[in-house]
């Protein structure tokens, strides 16, 4: 266009200079000006701006919307910009569709004057270049604009699809592309429902609604071909025609329902922990009475061997029921109960010891390889649960064998920088279906009634309490096999823990004479308050019973005791009664005595911080002897 008004005037130079792009056309006037195209003694200007202030010719012909015109017979030269002057110019103003775009100069025509047929002929070419412009900067932002758009929308995660009437697929983004498992190309074309989900009448509705323009429900489905979880959502795109294309947003929503429903299950778990935490105080009261009045009896040298037999059932089954609240207590406690240094092949040989009679009875065999191993620190009753579970995952998968399939279980320890053991079986395995849930809780495969489906979640949470991990394995020769990984207890022991026996705890002298003691009984319970009175009133003690723990306090200030027994949830003004007692009398700290059923999180932090002794309910006769008579012997000084 330059080229061509230049030879057309008989010019010696011509440019377009343009107006800066995207401002609003009130601001015309203050745009600046680049030259976009320069032919002739103008060419050095290409690439220039030009300052919408600039006292020459081009700028003068923008901001007043006017053709500007000098020739020699004005006399002196005319500055084109700032710093070039020109002898004869004309400069005309770009408008297209009520906006200017810029300025067309021609300078120095032939004979150094522009007839008037010249200067129509500048505003005719003037007028076609303003529209060429103009249009080929609205092409651009098109051709921008669209490029922004596919960017966009193959840089999103969810997969997209526009798809015609028929279902068929049109145009596909990279993620769903990738969804599908295939290159862009190959994905047009086909169907999407056969694609995505197979056979599937509800996305078939889904976009038959969306045709319609109805506003529907989006869909999650789960995609047999791609074994994923998918959400659908589908709109109508706007269009003249009868039948409209459809877009489709796939977003797959497989670890998203994954964690959805690892959420829900920990909200389980903690309403399970609130649960327990209660059921568990309820229900040690009464098995601490019973256990504890039928072992009072079975003491008893005159008791017939008829009668002492029933005892003997009543208080086996007590402890039994006791074991069950135990389980319950460590699936619901978040960490070990007890820290000590436990040998892991002990607890093994123990439980194994335990379960004898059962394993034989059902044919099977075990084979242990036992090497010795540094001790662990932890709950030696948590981790021979773990490890009781584990075997007896082990027995009841081999019972299931086939006749003729041995019923063989391997237990394996050593050690390589952490205490490792592996359980294994010879049963039929555990299926593909079964591996995901198989530490969830309440999950089981048995029969109604067969199974609580905690065996495995509680070893899991005993494990993982102790610094370690669990992982299943599946031999290629069948089976199954856990690999429990548990970190090492320091070499050296520390001197606290050197003077205590196995069970943690510093040891008595059984042949110390007795001596009677005045104790006070704080627990709401009558049948222990029975059990308990019982035991100390027949060995010669005063057992005086508070009725209630603003009562006891009240008998604390007027009177002496060798030993509080105090219920773990006993309280006074809403706060622990053995928090009031200490704060009140700092020196019965020492002749305080616990008894806790109880998991709340609150009250472990509370008798940890006061320091306190306590004997877990269910208690039998020998605990609470045992830890009256530390009480005792702490009192007095004997055990430093």
């Amino acid at each position: 266009m330059v080229r061509y008004a230049m030879r057309f005037l008989e010019a010696k130079g011509a440019l377009v200079a343009l107006a800066a792009d995207g401002e609003a056309p009130a601001d015309a006037e203050r745009r600046p000006l680049t030259v976009a195209a320069a032919e002739g003694t103008l060419g050095h200007l290409r690439g220039e701006t030009i300052g919408a202030d600039d006292p020459g010719l081009i700028a003068r012909s923008l901001n007043g919307e006017r053709v500007e015109l000098v020739d020699r017979a004005a006399g002196e030269p005319t500055p084109l910009v700032a710093g070039l002057e020109v002898a004869s110019a004309a400069a005309v103003p770009l408008r297209a569709h009520g906006v200017l775009v810029g300025t067309l100069v021609i300078a120095e025509p032939r004979d150094g004057v522009f007839a008037p047929e010249d200067v129509r002929l500048l505003s005719t070419v003037a007028t076609h270049a303003a529209i060429v412009i103009a249009n080929a900067r609205f092409f651009e932002m098109v051709h921008h604009a669209k490029e922004q758009w596919e960017t966009a929308f193959d840089a999103l995660s969810e997969g997209i699809a526009v798809v015609d009437v028929q279902g068929s697929i049109r145009r596909a983004n990279r993620s769903l592309a990738a969804m599908l498992g295939s290159a862009i190309p190959s994905v047009i074309g086909r169907d999407l429902g056969t694609a995505l989900l197979g056979e599937s009448p509800a996305l078939v509705e889904l976009l038959a609604a969306a045709r319609r323009g109805d506003r529907a429900q989006p869909l999650v489905l789960r995609s047999a071909p791609l074994g994923r979880t998918l959400r659908v959502n589908a709109a109508r795109i706007p269009s003249p025609e009868q039948e409209a294309s459809v877009v489709v947003l796939v977003e797959d929503v497989t670890d998203q329902q994954h964690m959805e429903s690892q959420l829900i299950q920990s909200e389980k778990l903690a309403a399970v922990g609130q649960l327990v935490s209660g059921v568990a105080h309820e229900l040690n009261n009464p098995l601490t009475s019973i256990a504890g009045l039928s072992e009072f009896l079975l003491e008893q040298k005159e008791l017939g061997s008829k009668d002492r037999g029933h005892l003997r059932v009543i208080h086996e089954q007590a402890e039994r029921a006791g074991r069950i609240v135990r389980n319950l207590l460590t699936f619901a406690r978040k960490g070990p109960a007890e820290q000590g240094r436990v040998n892991l092949n002990d607890v093994i040989q123990r439980t194994l010891l335990l379960m004898a009679h059962d394993l034989k009875l059902k044919d099977i065999t075990v084979e242990k390889v036992l090497p010795t191993i540094p001790e662990i620190l932890g709950d030696r009753h948590a981790l021979q649960q773990a490890v009781l579970n584990l075997l007896n995952n082990a027995a009841q998968a081999v019972a299931e064998n086939t006749p003729g399939r041995r019923r063989l279980i391997c237990v394996n320890t050593w050690f390589d920088q952490r205490v490792r053991m592996r359980v294994s079986d010879s049963g039929p395995g555990i299926p593909d279906a079964v591996v995901p849930q198989l530490f969830t809780p309440f999950f089981t495969t048995k029969e109604p009634g067969q199974g609580t489906g905690l065996g495995l979640s509680i070893t899991y949470s005993i494990v993982e309490a102790h610094g370690g991990r669990i992982n299943l394995e599946r031999p290629p020769d069948g089976g199954a096999a856990f690999l429990v990984d548990l970190p090492p207890a320091p070499l050296t022991p520390s001197p606290a823990s050197a003077v205590e026996d196995a069970a943690g705890r510093k040891a008595l002298d059984p042949s110390a004479p007795v001596v009677k003691r005045t104790i006070l009984l704080v627990d709401d319970d009558p049948a222990v308050r029975r059990m308990v009175k019982a035991l100390f009133g027949r060995e010669g003690h005063t057992v005086e019973v508070a009725r209630t723990p603003q009562h006891a306090l009240d008998l604390v200030r007027t009177r002496s005791y060798d030993l509080i027994l105090a219920d773990a949830r006993a309280t006074a003004r809403d706060h622990l009664f053995v928090e009031h007692l200490i704060a009140a009398h700092p020196g019965l700290k020492e002749r305080i005595l616990v008894a806790t059923g109880d998991v709340r999180a609150s009250t472990d932090e509370a008798l940890a911080h006061l320091g306190l002794r306590y004997v877990r309910k269910p208690f039998n006769l020998r605990d609470l002897r045992d830890e009256a008579a530390r009480v005792w012997a702490a009192a007095i000084g004997t055990i430093e």
